[in-house]
């Protein structure tokens, strides 16, 4: 019989399926074959992001599984992000239509805008300053372009929005112009980073927390070989050893009941089937008091080459 995913309601009513196969930094040629593979397997929710590069990837997966008949379109939500270049109100519309056409899709279930920060407008995904080491920024406030994201719902486009790493400020100024709230924060969190102030800010607000890097963005482009490794924890070995279970199976529960939806990244079809396999077990208080007092502040995917930027969600975090 299927896995039943469990689904967290959004403040309008709508609802989202609470596990996720994420596609950030999958590699070119693997990600069709993932996404099947998370369809057979039961994924109905699929985060994508323009960024990513991957999107046709993405759209091919989808429209196979569609295509033979092991969902509708309606069985799966599809997630993906306005990208920092087209903050610009003008350029919003297009942005999201040559995701759809990417993704093979007539609408999004939910479109976020991936960052606060606006890059300069052109072909250049990351328009890079001389030095190489900071991004060329633009002056486009976020709260304008949210009033673009409002008309994608009005025209039928996506069903959903919301956004992506921003802070607590940030979110209550979209709050304070929006005709159409945000539904969800995607945000990075796991045991060494839980956000508590900001996820219970969230809450209060009605936005659902999208955990993205759940267990710890192992594979993130500019790791170190010293870098500390969540999954390699000794106190998450010894929960998962308690339960039978993976470290990473520990990690995506965590995020469950914590009541946030999470989006675990793989490419290989073993992962993908074990990250998935979380509904068979619970975590007890004091499993959960354990997981709660690993926080570090431990930061995996900073932006830093957005610094200095204006609205850079991290640097005066609030």
């Amino acid at each position: 019989m299927a896995t039943k995913i469990p689904r967290a309601i959004f403040s309008n009513g709508n609802s989202i399926p609470m596990i996720g196969l994420g596609t950030w930094n999958s590699p070119p040629g693997a990600v069709a074959q993932a996404v099947k593979d998370a369809i057979d397997i039961g994924y109905r929710h699929i985060d994508c992001a323009h960024a990513y590069q991957n999107e046709h990837e993405v759209g091919d997966g989808i429209a196979a599984k569609t295509k033979d008949g092991t969902i509708k379109r309606e069985d799966v939500f599809v997630t993906s992000k306005l990208w920092n270049t087209f903050h610009r109100p003008d350029l919003v519309e297009g942005a999201l239509k040559v995701t759809l056409k990417n993704l093979k899709l007539s609408f999004l279930d939910l479109y976020l805008m991936h960052w606060p920060v606006a890059y300069k407008e052109g072909d250049e995904l990351f328009p890079m300053r001389p030095d190489g080491k900071r991004y060329i920024f633009s002056d486009v406030d976020y709260v304008d372009t949210w009033k673009e994201m409002e008309k994608l719902v009005d025209a039928g486009l996506v069903k959903n929005i919301g956004v992506s790493n921003f802070n607590s400020k940030q979110i209550q100024r979209v709050l304070d112009v929006a005709r159409i709230k945000p539904v969800c924060n995607q945000i990075e969190n796991h045991a060494y980073l839980h956000q508590a102030k900001l996820a219970a800010f969230c809450a209060e607000k009605g936005l659902i927390v999208t955990a993205y890097s759940p267990l710890g963005s192992p594979a993130r482009p500019w790791v170190k070989k010293d870098d500390i490794v969540l999954l390699h924890d000794p106190k998450l070995k010894i929960i998962a050893d308690k339960h039978g279970k993976e470290p990473a199976q520990i990690l995506i529960r965590y995020q469950i009941q914590l009541g946030h939806v999470v989006i675990p990244k793989s490419v290989t079809k073993s992962r993908i089937a074990s990250n998935f396999d979380v509904f068979g077990f619970e975590l007890d208080a004091d499993d959960m008091k354990q997981l709660g007092a690993l926080e570090r502040n431990e930061r995996f995917c900073p932006e830093f080459a957005a610094y200095g930027h204006p609205h850079h969600p991290f640097e005066k975090e609030e």
